[in-house]
């Protein structure tokens, strides 16, 4: 499987996505794309998946926002022609006023409490929680609003600070959005359950 993975912003660097990766790189051939300026609709029709993990800042260095209404309609049209769609932690940041983004992704970040112990709940006999039992590590236990209502939220994440949704699936056109929420440190990662999400998110995204 090719996967395009898109990462790295002011609060997010590129190194835990890699690192958190790393382990799939014998199933899955990842290319990369840190500045978005390196970025192109085109080279989006290339990958049946992409991995959306990086908030509304072109690099780490530059803060500026990228996300324009025409890369908001190149990521709705790719999805919606059969593309998959992966979106993990920091790709649901910064987002809030991004229209078209915020439906295909069917809501958003909110905010976060201070990091502290996070407890990751699969909900049993999900398809895509297979290999995964609940964990909990040290994580930004992330708030969402999440919008939409046909949502199939697949994990829940629980804190000092309450309950939020900690993933879900939509069907988008001819493809697939798969959102997962925690990750803030490689830590998380690499668990062996969230590998599992990992995993079966991909697989899940390309039709598999």
């Amino acid at each position: 499987m090719r996967v395009l993975v898109l990462c790295d912003d002011r609060w997010h660097p590129a190194e835990v996505v890699r690192g958190g990766l790393a382990p799939l790189e014998g199933e899955v051939d990842f290319e990369w794309i840190e500045n978005a300026g390196d970025w192109s609709a085109e080279k989006l029709a290339d990958y049946p998946v992409v991995i959306f993990s990086k908030s509304n800042n072109v690099s780490q260095e530059d803060q500026s926002h990228w996300m324009t209404e025409e890369v908001q309609q190149a990521f709705h049209d790719y999805v919606h022609n059969g593309g998959g769609f992966f979106v993990i932690h920091s790709g649901t940041a910064g987002y809030r006023d991004t229209s078209v983004l915020r439906a295909l992704m069917g809501g958003v970040f909110e905010h976060h409490p201070p990091q502290c112990p996070v407890t990751m709940h699969p909900e049993a006999g999900h398809p895509l929680v297979e290999g995964a039992e609940p964990f909990t590590l040290m994580d930004e236990h992330y708030f969402m609003q999440l919008d939409d209502t046909d949502a199939d939220v697949y994990l829940t994440t629980t804190s000092e600070h309450g309950e939020q949704p900690g993933a879900w699936t939509l069907s988008r056109g001819a493809g697939r959005v798969c959102v997962l929420t925690p990750g803030h440190n490689v830590e998380v990662w690499l668990h062996p359950s969230f590998q599992a999400l990992l995993r079966n998110g991909l697989q899940w995204c390309a039709g598999e």
